[in-house]
């Protein structure tokens, strides 16, 4: 054993090499020190055995060739290099030496390491070049640091109307009170350390594309010699009488989370919309306020997206918690005394006490800046780029929610999906192409959501969906869900079958056809589940 005195270093033997068989993995442990052993074509491999998002055990994910995934949210690392690959999450995974002897495996780990950023370069004051990124989430952050991690010693501009540095937006509707340190992305000597300028309270107004220059709120104005635009969407307001009346929220911020919790503790909220964040943020109301009533257009909850059975066992699972449900309804008026909202008058006639009211139904991208530009944009206003993250524009990128972008996995069908996920990817394809290295966006989406403890898991593309296919039981809130598009495995979702989703999401990444004769057959063996 090396003496971790002077190097930190400790090596242990783990496990015998006829423990393993290839293409399995196994968690061991090396000074207490948790590490994912790999063996493939004959050799072993270990990195890091918690997936640098969420911590979750990689353990329990899904392995092909020298890729690990997640099983939680589906981020993917090089099991040889420790490298992350694909996202979510910002850090890759410390790799160990290893060392067969005797038929013995020994692992030396650093016993300092636990997550491992990758190597960026600096700022070097005699380049003069700028990069603008406009918009303060995971596009431009992580298209930030691929352009220092891949050697660009220009200026860095990120310019964001938020008063926090990048933070973990879905966390806001799951956890609406969280402090806002823990929800930060990366901390904000990060940005000082790496030569990130982070502009924020600032909001761009207008872009000139012909003298590359873009203007703030503030009457100031920057130039850039390459831009990126992520600025994401905004919530769509309600267009009823009564809308504008105190304590009518929008989810968009770290402020409207924090406030909403504050209202609606002890008093009756009424949530309107039963998509993804309406319900998460029903779920999160159902144990604070006196009463939580939402109100919805479809019969179900998620009935476009995931389909009415699983819509009908979440409503059940919110039911349970006293939250009430008004669905194939819609608000005709908020009612309110001295300014403030007292009732919510439905479509059909009927009347909801309210102290507050939440609305969650739908978003619109953030473009009204780019009004007279040269940026094109599609009938949804959303900006339209080319794999590599290109807009209309030389030297113009777009990346995350805001952009209607071509998804490989339905044969480059042009899709815009707000995916926290996406955005990450996004971020990195458009960085790598303002360094001249072009790399087309081929990930797989992968989404969550977190109701009452319980998380929802998705993969793939299922708008236009013609069939579900389910395995396990939808009642008794564990299975799996194949989603078909001329008989084609198109999307998968799952409750308490993990790691499905993510194998599943691994195999389309690879290019594989899942056919409905796989899926209707009784034998998963090709799912390879443990």
């Amino acid at each position: 054993m090396v003496n971790p005195e002077e190097s930190m270093e400790i090596t242990e033997m783990v496990c015998l090499e006829s423990d393993l068989l290839d293409g399995q993995m196994k968690e061991v442990e090396v000074d207490k020190h948790k590490i994912l052993l790999v063996k493939n074509e004959g050799q072993f491999s270990a990195v890091g055995s918690r997936c640098s998002h969420y911590g979750a055990p990689l353990v329990k994910g899904t392995l092909l060739g020298d890729r690990v995934r997640c099983p939680f949210h589906g981020a993917c690392f090089n099991v040889k290099t420790g490298d992350i690959e694909e996202y979510p999450g910002l850090d890759s995974l410390p790799s160990y030496k290893v060392k067969t002897e005797d038929g013995k495996v020994y692992v030396t780990v650093n016993t300092k390491e636990t997550k491992r950023i990758r190597e960026m370069s600096h700022r070097v004051p005699e380049v003069c070049h700028t990069v603008v990124l406009i918009g303060g989430g995971p596009a431009s952050l992580v298209c930030a640091e691929t352009l220092r991690q891949n050697d660009y010693s220009g200026r860095i501009i990120m310019v964001t109307k938020e008063g926090l540095p990048p933070f973990d937006k879905p966390k806001l509707s799951k956890a609406m009170n969280v402090d806002s340190e823990r929800l930060l992305l990366r901390p904000k000597e990060f940005f000082q350390q790496h030569d990130i300028e982070l502009w924020m309270k600032k909001e761009v107004i207008s872009v000139d594309t012909e003298a590359k220059t873009v203007t703030m709120d503030d009457n100031t104005a920057q130039h850039y010699d390459q831009l990126l635009i992520a600025t994401g969407c905004r919530a769509r307001p309600m267009a009823c009488p009564g809308a504008d009346l105190e304590n009518v929220r929008l989810l968009e911020s770290f402020q409207d989370a924090q406030d909403i919790h504050n209202l609606c503790a002890g008093k009756k909220a009424v949530v309107v919309g039963t998509s993804f964040i309406g319900m998460e943020v029903a779920a999160y109301l159902s144990d604070k306020a006196t009463s939580v009533s939402i109100i919805g257009r479809s019969e179900y909850p998620f009935q476009l997206s995931l389909g009415s059975d699983i819509g009908k066992m979440t409503m059940q699972m919110l039911e349970e918690k006293d939250v009430k449900f008004y669905m194939k309804n819609n608000v005709a008026e908020i009612l309110g005394e001295n300014g403030k909202v007292k009732e919510v008058l439905l479509q059909n006639g009927g009347r909801l006490e309210a102290d507050v009211v939440v609305f969650g139904i739908g978003v619109l991208p953030n473009v009204d800046f780019l009004k007279g530009s040269k940026i094109a944009t599609d009938q949804r206003n959303n900006i339209i780029v080319d794999k590599c993250m290109k807009t209309s524009v030389p030297e113009v990128f777009s990346a995350g929610d805001v952009v209607s972008f071509p998804l490989a996995m339905r044969g480059d069908e042009r899709v815009s999906i707000g995916h926290w996920q996406l955005a990450h990817a996004h971020g990195r394809i458009a960085g790598l192409s303002m360094v001249k290295k072009p790399t087309e966006i081929n990930s797989v989406p992968f989404f969550w959501t977190v109701l009452l403890g319980k998380s929802i898991r998705y993969t793939g593309y299922g708008q236009g969906y013609t069939d579900i296919v389910f395995k396990g039981k939808v009642e008794e809130r564990k299975f799996l869900a194949f989603y078909l598009k001329d008989d084609v495995v198109v999307a998968a979702a799952s409750l308490n079958f993990d790691p499905a989703v993510a194998c599943l999401a691994e195999m389309i990444a690879n290019g594989k056809v899942i056919t409905r004769v796989q899926i209707e057959s009784d034998d998963l063996g090709w799912l390879q589940l443990p």
